[in-house]
């Protein structure tokens, strides 16, 4: 996909944070959005914001954790628009605390909406994009999918998931016309705490310093994200903290753990953590 201009593209998690973002870096080209989401009056405005952006689209309600619904979803798009462009899995939550620590219940939440909602709409679009002779999925993941981080066993896993399903999709659909590219930021200012589990107080107060701090917005994510898409790349790592440290571990991954082993057996890694994260270095 050389150009994204005037395409038809269906974006879950689209009523806030950055599936908004990314909703109006579409509309700024043109494209008509489907603005999918459980949360209404968020999705209502952020439609109300592409087109004011200069794209158009419509509203979906859709819980991504639900097969049956992805499928009728899908139907909507493909016969009322007469085809849908591109995918992008987007819809995502966090939860915090250490594996044992957070409960399971919070693990099967954030599966839900983080794993199986991307499965669901790969499964779902693969097939029609074969149909049409083409599309694009663009997966939502994160630097941490990549890089691992404390006690944030959940989320790591799931992102890294979905990386793993990304890469496979790539090669899976390389003779098929489908371009596939997963995003992996690290923290980026968006309402993403408004979902967020936690088990930890200091946790609780880290990922706020986090985000509160991040040096990229969500804007910013979003235009990185759209530039990977155009020029098909496959992985999209927005700020340079993410590329470095996957560079590095990537370099040398037995240096990476042993580092990262270090710092949680003398006690250092929160300092550590709290240290770089107030200056928005991750």
């Amino acid at each position: 996909m050389n150009k994204l201009d005037g395409k038809n593209v269906v974006i879950t998690g689209a009523a806030s944070g950055l599936g908004r973002a990314l909703a109006l870096a579409m509309a700024r080209k043109g494209c008509r959005v489907g603005v999918v989401d459980v949360n209404m009056e968020g999705a209502g405005e952020t439609l109300r914001m592409v087109e004011q952006a200069g794209g158009t689209g419509e509203v979906y309600r859709l819980d991504v954790s639900r097969l049956e619904d992805w499928g009728t979803m899908a139907d909507h798009f493909f016969s009322s628009w007469g085809g849908v462009d591109v995918l992008v899995n987007n819809a995502g939550v966090t939860v915090v605390g250490s594996v044992g620590d957070a409960p399971v219940e919070d693990w099967e939440w954030l599966y839900g909406i983080n794993l199986w909602g991307v499965i669901f709409g790969c499964h779902t679009f693969v097939p029609r994009f074969k149909e049409r002779g083409g599309g694009y999925i663009v997966n939502m993941a994160s630097a941490l999918g990549l890089m691992g981080l404390w006690d944030m066993a959940t989320y790591n896993t799931a992102k890294a998931a979905v990386i793993s399903l990304s890469e496979t999709l790539r090669m899976e659909l390389s003779s098929s016309s489908i371009g596939v590219t997963v995003v992996c930021p690290t923290f980026t200012k968006t309402n993403f705490l408004e979902d967020l589990r936690c088990s930890d107080e200091y946790w609780s107060e880290a990922t706020y310093t986090a985000f509160e701090n991040a040096r990229m917005s969500a804007d910013g994510v979003a235009e990185a994200a759209l530039r990977g898409v155009e020029r098909r790349k496959l992985y999209v790592i927005p700020q340079p903290s993410g590329r470095m440290l996957w560079r590095i571990k990537r370099l040398n991954p037995g240096l990476y753990h042993r580092t990262l082993a270090f710092l949680t057996s003398t006690g250092i890694w929160r300092s550590v953590f709290t240290w770089l994260v107030r200056r928005g270095l991750l």
